[in-house]
């Protein structure tokens, strides 16, 4: 098991300026920093990596698609626009020696038709994941499919739904992952959702109820951990958490207050918690 802080604390895009936030991250004990990877430049992205491989930390990566470039969307153009963009995110994830790409990128955040998923739109969303999966293949980087709450998106809002679809995607590098703040909202059974996706969880973002320090809200963390436990997950367990430091990405995620002391003492004190949980549980 290792532990990963997320960036979008501090930033959507990491630059030379972040590297002191990052180099505070290793040492209080994080074995490894989540990249957003938005700006499709993986000159940019290997210069990063070999930053990191310089710090001795290792990274994963998360991104999204949006209304115009949804690979779920009925138009062919649109979708085959989000093929083309996560297959660009994963050439970023290989230039920065990422291997594991996580996020919504199934699918639009923030755009809803209305209505639940249809079955065209699960099958484009697919054709299209299994595309991108076999773009990955060749890259060396795994994609973890998340599921997210009614307020973001439609098509995929919890544990079994994801499985499902990755089975229907059929493919070795396309996996999901679980997050206990989309849990929190969408699942009635904690233990539940995280079994019901235990065949194909390769990731899990430790994220509070209202996104600020991991174990001072409302998630149920002793089923969640103990629930890991039991599945023998050993993957990543990523803290992601956000604040009001850019007002774009406040925006974009609903927060509209400061819910803690600085970013800082909110990794440390997240790491200290993950750990301690960890090892308490049974």
């Amino acid at each position: 098991m290792k532990i990963g802080m997320n960036l979008l604390l501090w930033t959507d895009q990491v630059a030379d300026e972040h590297l002191k936030v990052i180099e505070r991250l290793k040492k209080v004990g994080f074995d490894g920093v989540e990249l957003p990877i938005f700006d499709l430049d993986p000159h940019r992205y290997a210069q990063l990596g070999r930053q990191l491989d310089s710090l001795g930390l290792e990274r994963t990566a998360v991104t999204v698609r949006g209304e115009a470039d949804n690979p779920a969307s009925a138009d062919a153009r649109t979708r085959a626009a989000g093929v083309a963009n996560n297959k660009a995110t994963v050439e970023c994830c290989q230039a920065a020696g990422v291997k594991l790409l996580v996020g919504p990128f199934h699918s639009a955040l923030g755009f809803f038709s209305g209505a639940g998923p249809t079955k065209d739109e699960l099958s484009w969303a697919a054709d299209s994941m299994r595309q991108v999966a076999e773009h990955a293949a060749t890259c060396g980087v795994t994609l973890a499919v998340e599921y997210l709450n009614r307020f973001e998106c439609y098509l995929l809002n919890c544990a079994a739904d994801t499985d499902r679809f990755v089975r229907d995607v059929n493919h070795p590098n396309c996996r999901m992952m679980h997050d206990t703040f989309h849990a929190h909202i969408e699942e009635k059974d904690t233990a539940a959702a995280i079994r019901a996706g235990a065949a194909h969880s390769v990731h899990v973002h430790i994220s509070e109820n209202d996104r600020s320090t991991p174990g001072a809200g409302q998630v149920d963390w002793a089923t969640t951990f103990r629930t890991l436990k039991e599945i023998k997950y050993d993957g990543w367990l990523v803290i992601e958490a956000f604040g009001t430091a850019l007002p774009k990405l406040a925006a974009a995620t609903k927060i509209w207050r400061r819910m803690y002391q600085n970013e800082e003492q909110l990794a440390a004190d997240g790491l200290a918690f993950i750990r301690k949980q960890w090892t308490a549980s049974r």
